[in-house]
């Protein structure tokens, strides 16, 4: 099942500490490590990832969560996709878009991999058609850098009171964040700054016709 940038990053802080610790984090250095507001937020998202199968507890003991192997064996095999090495498509020249030119074609290599030449690049599946006027699809993938330093404007992945995650445009307004959508049918969302957290910033959209 599909996780959110945030229960991702709760599974990895616990492969992290649990490797290097032999025994998983408590709630409280969960909370610390991820600046989640309050136990009772962790306790949300370890629950949920439980749910989808990602984590396992015994009951009644402490410092007792476990990550399944199903996901580590993931982490391996996405990190061997991910290993370095370029990524190219041939470049066969240009194509209007508006009036018909002459084609011509100019052999090149379009190289994809400083898109993705980060071990901090991530893709996200966009479900609903808030970004539509950016040409943004519900469908459509976006490919994210995970920063959370951002420019005001910049389409962003941002974590609302620790839990509900969007795509919006962001502008800083004082001690308010605006997250803007693309979609005049929509309102923006208006926050405090301090329950917003930017998990990235979108690099590329990627479209499947079939």
């Amino acid at each position: 099942m599909a996780l959110t940038p945030r229960q991702k990053e709760v599974l990895d802080f616990l492969v992290r500490f649990t490797d290097r610790n032999g025994y998983s984090p408590s709630f409280e250095e969960i909370a610390e490590e991820l600046n989640l507001a309050s136990l009772a937020t962790v306790h949300k998202h370890i629950t949920s990832l439980e749910q989808k199968g990602y984590l396992r507890r015994r009951f009644n003991e402490s410092r007792s969560i476990e990550v399944t192997e199903d996901y580590l064996n993931s982490e391996k095999e996405r990190r061997k996709l991910n290993a370095p090495g370029d990524v190219t498509v041939p470049l066969r020249g240009r194509i209007a878009a508006g009036n018909p030119v002459e084609a011509v074609e100019q052999p090149e290599l379009l190289n994809l991999t400083e898109l993705a030449s980060s071990g901090e690049t991530f893709a996200l599946e966009v479900r609903g058609d808030s970004m539509i006027d950016d040409h943004i699809c519900s469908g459509d993938y976006v490919l994210v850098e995970r920063t959370a330093d951002v420019r005001d404007g910049e389409i962003v992945v941002a974590l609302v009171d620790g839990m509900d995650a969007t795509l919006k445009r962001l502008y800083r307004e004082g001690d308010t964040i605006r997250l803007q959508p693309a979609n005049a049918a929509m309102e923006p969302i208006r926050v405090p700054a301090e329950s917003v957290q930017v998990q990235g910033r979108v690099l590329a959209v990627l479209r499947k016709y079939r």
